[in-house]
């Protein structure tokens, strides 16, 4: 399978960027399409449906082909792959019924492929990403190898959306289902983010609003393992701090930690919302600010996949959390760099509001501050 990566930001740069692509005759017949708000995706995904190309798509809140983040633009991996060897499905979820949803995607992807592998993108900020992948997990098993992430807004919060050929929802889920017998898919969740203190109790939680820890109020225990200064409403700043740089980080009795940052404040109560569960009687860390040691170990944890699972690839997708971005700034380019490097083949990425994958030696869950690297390679 060959791929190529192309960006622009704007129609005609993309078509034009498309036409040379094609010049030596390369006949792309898929496309993975990361594109900003404020670049016309429609338009875009017109221009590769009339080439003949199935588009999986997703906005962003920035974008890459290579070491370099961009935004307000589209980043798109043209791939060649045979087209028996993988299907695109699109489904919405209005009664937020998401392992529904996406089991009904597995039934249809297994009746296909006895072996299928995923490759999801959802919007709306309100999905509950590991619902998605459980109802995978029921049709496809434990093992099945999934990975993906939730569509940006340009860090607006407001309105995501996914898209294909003809078709796009600020509600629901795009999703290639690929024949693993034909196409190896591995991936990689990794965060490098790292904690301090001892281990904590959540003493009091609902679902994603996490109210207690260890009897006190989460926003008072974080702000005070993190030195924050100004902890009011009035402080435009403090939940991007708090979500970008000291994240829960919720333990796992296998595998790495999942990051849970605090999204919203309940100032009634100084309770927070985070992007997951976080389950009462769990265990959590708080972080550490970041450092290079974060990029660092995203690196060489693609360099491991690598090493012991992917030795070769004709292609990776980068799922990247907004929030890393935010934390880092121009340093991002090192670990988009880094990533590029383990194989030297075409790249896209977008940062996303969450990412699906498995963490490493853990289960398949939704992740935060994190970067999901996905390997394709058509055997």
């Amino acid at each position: 399978m060959k791929g190529k990566s192309i960006k622009g930001k704007s129609l005609d740069e993309i078509k034009v960027a498309l036409s040379k692509s094609t010049e030596d005759g390369f006949s792309p017949t898929l496309a993975i399409a990361f594109i900003s708000k404020s670049v016309d995706r429609k338009a875009i995904t017109n221009l590769l449906d009339q080439a003949g190309i199935t588009v999986f798509g997703c906005t962003t809140n920035g974008e890459f082909i290579d070491e370099v983040p961009e935004k307000g633009s589209a980043a798109i991996l043209l791939l060649d792959m045979n087209s028996d060897y993988f299907e695109v499905y699109f489904e919405e979820y209005p009664k937020k019924n998401y392992r529904e949803v996406s089991h009904r995607i597995a039934q249809k992807a297994k009746a296909k492929f006895a072996d299928p592998a995923f490759f999801i993108g959802t919007s709306n900020g309100e999905t509950d990403g590991e619902e998605v992948l459980h109802g995978i997990e029921e049709v496809a098993g434990q093992d099945v190898h999934a990975f993906g992430g939730a569509a940006g807004d340009d860090y607006a919060f407001t309105q995501t959306f996914v898209f294909t050929n003809n078709k796009e929802s600020d509600n629901g889920m795009v999703c290639i289902a690929m024949d693993a017998s034909k196409v190896e898919i591995k991936g990689v969740a990794t965060c490098g983010w790292k904690a301090v203190g001892t281990e904590k109790t959540v003493t009091k939680s609902d679902g994603n609003h996490v109210y207690t820890v260890d009897n006190i109020p989460v926003l008072d225990i974080t702000a005070k393992y993190g030195g924050l200064e100004n902890v009011t409403p009035e402080n435009n700043n403090l939940l991007v701090e708090i979500a970008a740089n000291f994240p829960l980080q919720l333990q796992r009795e296998k595998g790495d930690p999942i990051m849970r940052p605090g999204l919203t404040v309940d100032w009634n109560d100084h309770s927070f919302y985070t992007s997951g569960s976080v389950p009462q009687g769990s265990k959590v860390r708080f972080s550490l600010p970041p450092d290079f040691d974060v990029m660092e170990k995203v690196v060489k944890g693609v360099e491991n996949l690598k090493a012991t699972e992917m030795p070769e690839a004709d292609a990776i997708v980068v799922f990247s959390c907004a929030g890393r971005i935010l934390s880092l700034g121009p340093l991002m380019s090192k670990e988009l760099e880094g990533v590029k490097n383990v194989w030297s083949v075409p790249m896209a990425g977008m940062f996303s509001n969450a990412e699906l994958g498995r963490a490493t030696g853990g289960n398949l869950e939704m992740h935060n501050l994190t970067t999901c690297v996905v390997a394709l390679k058509e055997k």
